[in-house]
């Protein structure tokens, strides 16, 4: 697997910067106002790629109003979210950042191809990372930044096949221009890594002719297709949702097929992998129901927006997403949590006091610490229930992924409500001797949450009587759990 599927997304979004990352004056800003509290979790957390800045707010971004002197920084209208901008967080803070969550941090840079074009991504990446001697490259040096950026991965866009987006185009609209940006970008660093708008979920009516139209345009200059998928219990539908990650894993699988196939027709030796840059439980109908009341004259900076509060059961959900992403590591090579502070995120902060973890944030970071290495290829055997939306579905959904010093740890989600499973899993040929622990995530109450009253109500604990002998390990998943189990 790809260290980048443990990536997550940073939007010019409600809170997510302002008063999430970044607070100056907080208690525990820095002196360029980053929250250092945050900053803690974030590593905790052990998010690789970064995206940023959007989102639906990349398409009316204006990349040279977020560099140079603070006070010369426009404010701006965000049409995406009905808010004002002060760009008074831009792309230095944005690199200031991720080097002080650490090295494993790194950029993904998304371009404005909704209001704007060619010429202002070749602009951008000139201004980012081309050492010194130009126009812009000297730009960067005068505002402070003497070392480029370094950014290698770039999103050609985002979310083009949507009618909400600013400046909306047709497969063909979207595919020539994404084309002739990837080849302008290739000209000035032949080694980018460029990620080309898919379908913003599969149920979009455009979804896969979206995929085919845009890829014979720039199939030989991309190296990614976007996936974009939010799951709720739609209508109370609790069953369904449990079983969300069954659509995950035939979105990317028909994704792959519609690219392969594309790949075929061109008569390619190429591949295209997949970047899931956009994933989570989010609770989309209290943002519709939002929005529809939004005060068209009120456009107010930073407001609190999408701060779903997650249960155990969202953070059971949530685990199984993680497991689909590692089931198809062979050709997901990039995920993105969306998002990674305040708005539907594992981190929350209240301005100007605490930072707490949310219930998802534990599934990620054990994942993201315990799921490096090799995937194996886990076959399930499992009863099964029936649920309204994907018709019959596991109780069991699980991976394991083996690390370099040949340790295993097995990820499993019990989505059975009310009734344990018993576990069986077979690994005589991996040399594995004996249990190191066995982390649950469930809770006697499945809507139980962590909140700035209670931001400890929810976190993993031991389970009883997993063992491992002669190569079978025997345990037992509580109801409605998250478990991780980790093998010497």
């Amino acid at each position: 697997m790809n260290p980048r599927l443990f990536g997550s997304f940073v939007e010019h979004l409600g809170r997510c910067v302002y008063t999430g990352v970044f607070e100056p004056g907080h208690p525990a800003a820095d002196a360029e106002g980053l929250r250092t509290d945050v900053l803690d979790l974030v590593r905790e957390l052990g998010v690789t790629a970064v995206r940023y800045p959007g989102g639906n707010f990349v398409s009316g971004y204006r990349w040279e109003d977020s560099v140079g002197p603070v006070a010369d920084r426009p404010r701006r209208l965000d049409l995406a979210w009905h808010s004002t901008e002060t760009n008074r967080f831009g792309l230095s803070e944005y690199i200031d950042f991720l080097r002080k969550v650490g090295p494993q941090a790194e950029p993904m840079m998304a371009v404005n191809l909704g209001t704007r074009g060619v010429a202002e991504a070749l602009q951008l990446q000139e201004y980012a990372n081309h050492a010194e001697g130009t126009a812009l490259s000297d730009l960067r040096v005068s505002h402070g930044d003497k070392d480029p950026f370094g950014i290698r991965l770039w999103c050609l866009g985002n979310e083009m096949d949507g009618p909400w987006q600013t400046g909306h185009k047709t497969a063909e609209e979207y595919g020539r221009l994404a084309a002739e940006t990837a080849r302008a970008m290739r000209q000035l660093d032949p080694g980018v890594e460029l990620v080309a708008c898919g379908s913003s979920s599969q149920s979009m009516p455009t979804f896969a002719a979206w995929e085919a139209k845009v890829l014979e345009e720039t199939y030989e200059l991309v190296d990614y297709i976007s996936l974009h998928a939010y799951y709720w219990p739609e209508d109370g539908d609790v069953d369904s949702f449990l079983a969300s990650a069954v659509d995950m894993e035939s979105f990317i699988e028909n994704v792959v097929a519609t690219a392969d196939h594309v790949g075929a027709r061109l008569k390619s030796k190429k591949r295209i992998n997949l970047s899931f840059d956009e994933w989570n439980v989010w609770y989309l109908p209290e943002w519709e129901k939002y929005s529809k009341g939004i005060d068209q004259g009120d456009w107010p900076q930073a407001p609190r927006l999408l701060e779903d509060c997650y249960s155990v059961t969202d953070a059971v959900v949530f685990g199984s997403l993680l497991i689909a992403l590692l089931r198809h590591a062979d050709r997901v090579a990039v995920a993105c949590l969306a998002q990674l502070v305040n708005v539907i995120a594992p981190i929350m902060t209240e301005p100007g006091g605490p930072a707490w973890r949310q219930t998802t944030f534990f599934p990620f970071a054990q994942a993201a610490r315990h799921g490096r290495g090799q995937v194996l290829d886990v076959r399930v055997d499992s009863p099964t229930y029936l649920t309204r939306k994907h018709g019959e579905a596991d109780l069991l959904h699980a991976t394991a992924v083996r690390a370099e010093d040949g340790s295993v740890t097995v990820f499993a989600v019990n989505r059975g409500r009310n009734q344990a499973l018993p576990l069986e899993v077979r690994l005589n040929s991996l040399g594995l001797t004996s249990v190191v622990e066995h982390s649950v995530l469930a809770d006697a109450d499945p809507d139980a949450r962590n909140t700035l009253a209670d931001p400890e109500r929810v976190a993993p604990h031991q389970a009883e009587g997993t063992t491992l002998t002669d190569g079978t390990l025997t345990a037992t998943l509580e109801p409605l759990s998250w478990n991780v189990i980790r093998l010497a």
